[in-house]
């Protein structure tokens, strides 16, 4: 293939201690890690990533670094590897150089993968130790070469203080697709994020925190294009590096620098959810379309007793071997480059108990965690973890050192089951209100270490959890046996949509109590987009492959009842500082107050009545007291602490926000959240 044009390697000026293809000015330097590669071609191809210009060995290898710096390769320049090496499935080799990979490091992606067996290292239909030697690359998405340079216009990180963070978790697609007022061609990409109408109803609300589900490239897994789906949640990472194309309405990465850019200006800071846990590779069986490629046995865990065969805590297939030092570098790189590079302000990761697992096991002091910790780009931003995967031991909710923060599904089924009205909740309802701080106080963590919610990305949305008994997942295409069934939710008479009245405005009213309880807890409040317009999937609740109306958003429907009522508590969140960094104690400040109805402090027959439905928290500090009732049985006449109270919140209400005089007693209806201040 080499011909007159064939650029040349300048030996002088190679780099191993920069890996990817990084310009600098007159040439571009290509570094890929693979420390049992025998030899590594870099190749060339056309600007459409169709036709293959050049194969060129890299010149140079130094501690399993393959690189070389090539004059007069400019952005712009598409280009793949093919790594040469031992064939020895046995030993967890799966070198084959007749398929092109992906740059672990590519910032940008030219092409998509266009499903194809010859994308199989092996035979497909023989076993998996046999050798595929067809040409993967017309199959195949390519690197592109990029320019760092962005004029940021001063912009910086916003650092929004914990204690006052309200984060919109939403998927980049889904929440503007549908949008009327987005502009016709932005919606569905980052352009549409960060349009007019989406930082207009942000701030209406009172978010101050955007976070994005997978926005790193991932694939359209083969089996769910063929069943004419897609894998809609992203949770299937093709690149660390490069936003997935179909975002970007431009086809630029400048588009997700602008958006942030935009968005700081709005002061919303940006949360990425990242996957570092596996990519879309899967097990020995799956494609080789980078990683397994370029190195198998350093870049995934393999099983201990047959390295054939991959270790999986994911249920994906794989699991990225972040313990190896270069892998570690790989994902520490990644996260750096997304803070320095794009300026996000902060993550949350998926399945983040794999990242900790250690050769005993998760280990909280584990060499990625411990990495981010001392790191000081990263242990600056907002670290968020999904504290649990699906291996042994791997349910580690409050296992983690600061400064992560948790989601805490606890928080989520304890409130539901709360509102749901089972018995003996009252406990639950009021550790989670503190904070959570059975799971949470240790280890000097702050009492914002609990990121709580009642619905995310993976499950029922909110209005489902009042409008469903059931799951109805029968769209995925697995005879409803996917998603999990412990739904905690009550269809409150009817199963999905209903136009009876009473029906109706019953949901409403646990939708608004429900909301109520969440703003008004210790911990960081996420709420998920479309809850605020009573977005409904139907009953779904694994709609990880629906990219449809499932699961885009329907502004069509307004929701103006809990739109309000949820911009109406999280002013009051805010105004009132009842946010602490402190956990609530019963000894020292801030302080909690537990009330039984009567008035008097909860006993412990109180506590264990398990008809109990009713209960209020005091919560004081310096001259502020805040009073927060709650009740989930039937109407109730609550005896307030003396003196006059102001009532700020009440969720029966048309408008739940209010500013009334009461002293004595006040009556508490049932399924209602009032908030007093003195």
């Amino acid at each position: 293939m080499p011909n007159s044009a064939t650029p040349a390697f300048d030996l002088t000026a190679g780099r191993s201690d920069t890996l990817g293809a990084e310009f600098l000015g007159e040439g571009t330097n290509f570094a890929l890690f693979s420390d049992n590669a025998t030899r590594v071609e870099l190749c060339l191809f056309d600007e459409t990533g169709g036709q293959e210009l050049a194969r060129l060995d890299l010149p140079e290898m130094e501690g399993g670094v393959w690189f070389g710096y090539l004059p007069g390769i400019r952005p712009g320049q598409v280009y793949g590897y093919r790594v040469h090496g031992p064939h020895a499935p046995e030993q967890g080799h799966r070198f084959n150089p007749s398929k092109l990979l992906l740059d672990p490091y590519a910032r940008e992606l030219r092409g998509q993968i266009h499903w194809d067996d010859a994308l199989h290292g092996y035979v497909i239909g023989q076993d998996d130790q046999s050798l595929d030697t067809r040409d993967s690359a017309p199959f195949m998405p390519k690197g592109v070469v990029v320019d760092a340079a962005f004029d940021w216009d001063s912009d910086r990180a916003l650092r929004h203080h914990w204690t006052q963070t309200v984060i919109y978790e939403a998927h980049v697609k889904g929440l503007t697709r549908l949008h009327p007022d987005v502009p016709a061609q932005d919606r569905g990409t980052f352009r549409g994020l960060a349009s007019d109408a989406m930082i207009d109803h942000l701030h209406r609300l009172g978010v101050t925190t955007l976070e994005l589900l997978p926005v790193h490239a991932f694939a359209n897994d083969r089996y769910l294009v063929e069943k004419g789906l897609a894998n809609y949640w992203g949770y299937s990472t093709l690149s660390f590096f490069a936003p997935h194309a179909p975002y970007l309405q431009s086809g630029r990465i400048r588009e997700v620098k602008q958006t942030v850019r935009r968005l700081h200006a709005a002061g919303i800071e940006v949360v990425l959810d990242v996957v570092y846990n596996h990519t879309c590779e899967g097990n020995e069986l799956g494609p080789t379309l980078s990683f397994r490629g370029i190195d198998n046995a350093s870049y995934y865990l393999l099983s201990p007793e047959d390295p054939r065969h991959s270790f999986d805590t994911t249920g994906t297939g794989n699991t990225l071997n972040v313990a190896h030092p270069m892998v570690l570098r790989l994902v520490m790189d990644s996260l750096r480059y997304w803070v320095q590079a794009m300026h996000v302000d902060g993550f949350r990761f998926d399945l983040a108990s794999t990242l900790g697992r250690e050769a005993q096991g998760f280990e909280r002091d584990g060499s990625f965690f411990n990495a981010i910790r001392q790191d000081p780009v990263l242990s600056g931003v907002k670290l968020i973890a999904e504290p649990w995967d699906v291996g042994e031991g791997g349910y580690q909710v409050g296992g983690y050192r600061w400064p992560f923060r948790e989601w805490n599904d606890q928080f989520r089924d304890d409130v539901r089951a709360f509102w749901r009205r089972d018995p003996g909740q009252l406990p639950a309802l009021a550790e989670r209100l503190a904070g959570s701080p059975v799971q949470f106080d240790h280890s000097h963590r702050p009492a914002s270490s609990s990121v709580n919610f009642l619905a995310a990305h993976d499950g029922f949305t909110l209005m489902d959890t009042v409008s469903f008994n059931e799951k109805h997942n029968q769209a995925n295409g697995e005879e409803n046996r996917d998603g999990h069934d412990h739904n905690l939710s009550d269809n409150l008479g009817a199963e999905g949509a209903t136009d009876d009245p009473a029906i109706q405005a019953a949901r409403l009213r646990r939708i608004r109590a429900m909301l109520a309880t969440l703003l008004l807890s210790q911990g960081v409040p996420m709420i998920l987009a479309g809850d605020e317009i009573g977005h409904s999937q139907q009953g779904n609740n694994n709609a990880y492959c629906q990219d449809n109306q499932i699961s885009w958003i329907d502004w069509a429907r307004g929701g103006g009842d809990i739109h309000g009522a949820l911009a109406a508590l999280i002013r009051f969140r805010q105004e009132t500082g009842l946010a602490q960094a402190r956990f609530l104690t019963a000894e020292a400040k801030p302080r909690a107050t537990w009330l039984h109805p009567e008035g008097r402090e909860m006993a412990q027959t109180d506590w264990d009545d398990a008809e109990l439905r009713c209960l209020a928290m005091l919560v004081e500090w310096d001259q502020s007291r805040i009073l927060v009732l709650i009740n989930a049985g039937e109407d109730a006449q609550f005896a307030l602490p003396q003196g006059e109270w102001r009532l700020c919140i009440d969720t029966s209400a048309d408008e739940i926000s209010c500013n009334r005089p009461v002293r004595g007693s006040i009556a508490l209806p049932w399924q209602t959240v009032m908030a007093l201040r003195r």
